[in-house]
C-alpha cells in the first residue's frame, strides 16, 4: 500500500512538473537568429563603445589634468594604447553590426510596401542616409580645422553641431517619408546616423590624434624629447570632437531607444 501510494504521488508530482515546465522554442529560421545575433553584438559593443567615451570624458580628462609632467609620461601611454583599442574595435563593431541589423529592416519595409502595390526605394534610403551623415562629419570636421578664435570656442562648436545634427534630420526624413517607411526604419536612419558621424570622429580624429599624442608623451618620459609646438592644438581639438561625440551619444541612444518604443514618426 505505501509503495503504491509513493508510486502514485510521484506520478502525480512529475505530471505536475510537465504541466508547469516552461515552454521555451528557440526560432528556427536563419533570418531571426542573424537578426538576434547582430542585436546581440551591437548592444555589447555598444556598451563597451559608450561606456569608454564617458570615462574619458567624465574621468580621464579631469585625471590628467591633476597628474605632473612624469607622472603623465607613464600611464598616458600604456592607458590610452590599452583603452583606444577598445574603444575604435567596439566602435567600429557597433556601428557596421547596426547598420547590417537595420538593413533588415530596411527590406522588410520595402517587401511590405511593394505588398501593398507600392513602389519603395530601397536605395534611396541607404544612399541618403551614407551621403548626409557622412557630409554632416566633413562639415563639423571642417569647423575644428581653424583651431583658433571662436572656432576653438565649446559653446559655439556645440551650438553648430546641433544645428548641422538637427538640418541632417529634417533632410533624412524628408527624403524618406513617403508612408511606408516604419518609425524603426526612421529612429534609426537618425540615431545610426548619428553613431555614423561619431565613428568618423573615432577614427578619423580623435584615433588619429591621440596615436601621435601617446607616441610624443612617451618620447617625452623615456628620452627627454620636447613636445612639438602643435601637440597642444592637436589635443584641444581631440578633445571638443570626444567631448562632441559624448553629447552626440545622449540624442543618439535617444533615437535607438525611440525606434522600438516610441513612435514619434508614425507606425
Amino acid at each position: 500500500m505505501a509503495s503504491a501510494a509513493l508510486a502514485t504521488w510521484l506520478t502525480h508530482e512529475i505530471n505536475a512538473l510537465q504541466i508547469n515546465a516552461p515552454q521555451i522554442n528557440f526560432p528556427s529560421d536563419i533570418k531571426t537568429n542573424i537578426e538576434m545575433l547582430l542585436r546581440w553584438i551591437h548592444f555589447l559593443a555598444g556598451i563597451t563603445w559608450i561606456g569608454l567615451l564617458y570615462f574619458f570624458n567624465l574621468v580621464n580628462v579631469p585625471l590628467m589634468k591633476e597628474l605632473d609632467a612624469a607622472t603623465k609620461g607613464k600611464v598616458m601611454p600604456a592607458l590610452m594604447t590599452r583603452a583606444l583599442m577598445w574603444f575604435r574595435m567596439s566602435a567600429a563593431l557597433t556601428v557596421l553590426a547596426g547598420i547590417a541589423y537595420w538593413e533588415f529592416i530596411v527590406g522588410a519595409d520595402v517587401h511590405n510596401a511593394q505588398s501593398l502595390g507600392l513602389n519603395p526605394s530601397h536605395g534611396l534610403v541607404m544612399g541618403s542616409f551614407f551621403l548626409i551623415w557622412t557630409i554632416v562629419w566633413g562639415i563639423l570636421y571642417a569647423i575644428l580645422i581653424p583651431g583658433k578664435g571662436i572656432f576653438d570656442n565649446g559653446a559655439f562648436v556645440g551650438v553648430v553641431y546641433a544645428v548641422v545634427v538637427a538640418g541632417a534630420a529634417w533632410l533624412f526624413l524628408s527624403l524618406n517619408t513617403h508612408g511606408w517607411e516604419s518609425n524603426r526604419l526612421l529612429a534609426i536612419g537618425i540615431g545610426g546616423g548619428i553613431g555614423w558621424v561619431m565613428l568618423l570622429n573615432v577614427w578619423g580624429v580623435i584615433w588619429r590624434i591621440q596615436k601621435r599624442l601617446i607616441q610624443w608623451t612617451r618620447d617625452n618620459a623615456t628620452n627627454g624629447t620636447p613636445m612639438p609646438d602643435k601637440a597642444k592644438a592637436m589635443a584641444r581639438q581631440a578633445f571638443l570632437v570626444s567631448r562632441a561625440n559624448a553629447y552626440l551619444s545622449i540624442v543618439m541612444l535617444f533615437f535607438m531607444g525611440a525606434a522600438s518604443h516610441y513612435p514619434i514618426f508614425g507606425k
